[in-house]
């Protein structure tokens, strides 16, 4: 679903075309952490670090990656 007009989205290629490396960057950081932000508020508070690593990765990257890979994150630094 797009419910941006194409003169808009126009508008929004040129704005990111002029920005920095740097200011792309910042914001793709800001909208991450917002992200992991509602991610984390949404897991259950009960989860040990290794558990809330793991749900928190597959609800990010569930798809993207294998599960060895996710639950290898997740016990990455281990409780």
């Amino acid at each position: 679903m797009n419910d941006t007009t194409a003169s808009m989205q126009r508008r929004v290629t040129e704005r990111y075309r002029r920005m920095s490396p740097q200011e792309r960057m910042r914001i793709a950081s800001s909208m991450f952490e917002t992200a992991r932000r509602i991610v984390e508020s949404s897991l259950p508070p009960n989860l040990t670090g290794t558990e809330r690593r793991l749900a928190f990765a597959r609800r990010l990257y569930a798809g993207e990656l294998p599960d060895a890979a996710l639950r290898a994150y997740a016990q990455f630094r281990g409780d």
